[in-house]
């Protein structure tokens, strides 16, 4: 009796061992194809995937300078993410920085310099679309090195535009209301932080396996006249607005030469536009996948 407990036993724990070393087995084997599965996967996205640098340039048109692309351009730059989705189509985000400015002393129209404001402002953008191929291109590939392509996305933006004082100090204008903003003359005023619709046209060849370089221009369609804090087409009272937002506000508001407060400050009609250009390079965060197909 108890030698047949015994076995009985020993016949029950190897079949309890049995079926938890292919437990084990399967558990394992499981975690080794779905280890694999997920660098498939990581291969696949990294192979995608390309991060960069871009730079460049930037300037501004609006009420400060109206009719001349290209003047008082400074250094731009950014960093860069695309996932290419197949050959004709990527998903690209990017945060980009720039500097504009413009004086109406630079201007050759009389009335302009008459004026004699200026301005100037940092803008940090960060923007998220679509780039859209018109020939197949894939990093590396011997045959699809190069295409033009079209940028649209959406952003925002964060500006914060300043001029010198008459005493050589930096301010910022924003806070002054020089077209009575916040006050009981004009109660609505304006935000640091916009929205914006990036439109690019920009060309982009392989250089080796890895790596390409891309030419873009990007213009930048804003939905504010107060890049510049130039948005009104008439100067407001001085003395009021001393009275309401400071002997400053008022100094800052007219600077016109002739002294005079009847002459036209802005345009009301149009929002200002900016723009970036240069040179940017791209690199692959990962190998191509060999076994995959090629892209469509």
């Amino acid at each position: 009796m108890h030698h047949s407990c015994t076995i009985f036993f020993l016949n029950l724990r190897s079949t309890i061992e049995m079926k938890m070393s292919r437990k084990f087995i399967a558990l394992v084997l499981f975690f080794f194809i779905w280890q694999s599965a997920v660098q498939a996967q990581y291969r696949t996205n990294a192979s995608r995937s390309e991060i960069g640098f871009m730079l460049g340039g930037s300037y501004y048109i609006g009420d400060l300078n109206p009719f001349m692309p290209y003047r008082n351009t400074n250094l731009a730059g950014g960093l860069v993410y695309r996932y290419n989705i197949h050959s004709r189509l990527s998903f690209r985000a990017n945060l980009t920085y720039g500097k504009l400015e413009g004086y109406d002393s630079d201007s050759k129209e009389a009335l302009l310099v008459d004026r004699n404001l200026s301005f100037h402002t940092n803008i940090f953008e960060l923007g998220a679309g679509i780039e859209f191929n018109y020939f197949p291109f894939q990093l590396g590939h011997d045959r699809y090195k190069g295409t033009a392509y079209v940028l649209t996305e959406i952003a925002l933006f964060r500006m914060n535009p300043k001029t010198i004082a008459n005493d050589g100090g930096e301010i910022d204008l924003q806070p002054l209301g020089t077209e009575g903003q916040g006050s009981s003359l004009n109660s609505k005023s304006y935000g640091l932080t916009q929205l914006v619709i990036p439109i690019g046209l920009g060309a982009k060849v392989s250089l080796g396996k890895k790596a390409s370089i891309n030419f873009e221009v990007g213009l930048r369609k804003t939905f504010t006249d107060y890049i510049d804090d130039i948005g009104s087409g008439s100067y407001v009272d001085p003395t009021l607005l001393a009275a309401e937002n400071g002997p400053l506000s008022a100094e800052l508001s007219n600077r016109s030469l002739s002294g005079s407060r009847f002459g036209r400050r802005g345009n009301a009609s149009t929002n200002d536009w900016y723009v970036f250009s240069g040179v940017m390079f791209t690199f692959r965060l990962g190998s191509p996948v060999r076994c995959n197909p090629q892209w469509k």
